[in-house]
């Protein structure tokens, strides 16, 4: 089970409040790289100079709502975003996002509720990064398996094995030699071209 210390985030904070960024530093302060911007075209810039795992938005913004950002990052990028807005504006922002994947939190944000908001985007980027670490690890031995029987079929047309031999040929090389099958098909490729 993955613990915070698994995977260390980056977070863009984008708010033109120095409280709200000292809030969430505070919270999130030991296992996070933290940037703040006070404009949402300087944060439009950094998402596309580098990976960020969360983008918590507090509005108002001098020169945009911040939802139109907030969608824009749910759509380029795998970032959990947060945005804090007014409480009058509250739920017609919700409306207008819920469905992107934002979660929206109203001012004044009640005691804890930034702390419980911000642990759960967290949570689900650790999630994320678990997934992602699997499907490489699936796309890495799929890879490996299109590998050893393109290697397999060599044999057979080559040296005239059956598939039995050409798989136990393969599994001995790659024990002889101590490498991986995968590494040892790619050999046997290698020495036929």
């Amino acid at each position: 089970m993955a613990k915070k210390d698994d995977f260390y985030h980056s977070v863009l904070i984008v708010s033109s409040s120095e409280q709200f960024g000292l809030a969430v530093k505070k919270t999130v302060s030991g296992y996070v790289t933290l940037e703040m911007k006070k404009s949402v075209s300087t944060a439009r810039r950094c998402i596309l100079e580098r990976y960020y795992d969360l983008v918590l938005i507090n509005v108002p913004l001098p020169d945009e709502t911040g939802v139109d950002f907030a969608m824009d990052v749910t759509e380029k990028c795998n970032a959990s975003v947060l945005l804090v807005v007014s409480a009058d504006t509250f739920e017609s922002t919700l409306d207008q996002v819920t469905d992107r994947g934002v979660l929206v939190i109203p001012k004044p944000i009640p005691r804890g509720r930034l702390d419980k908001a911000i642990r759960y985007l967290i949570a689900m980027q650790n999630r994320i990064h678990g997934l992602e670490k699997k499907i490489q690890a699936a796309e890495e031995k799929n890879e490996e398996l299109r590998i050893v029987n393109k290697a397999k079929f060599l044999l057979i047309e080559k040296k005239r094995m059956s598939e039995d031999e050409a798989h136990r040929f393969i599994g001995k090389k790659a024990m002889d030699n101590g490498i991986s099958r995968g590494k040892a098909a790619q050999k046997i490729l290698d020495d036929y071209d």
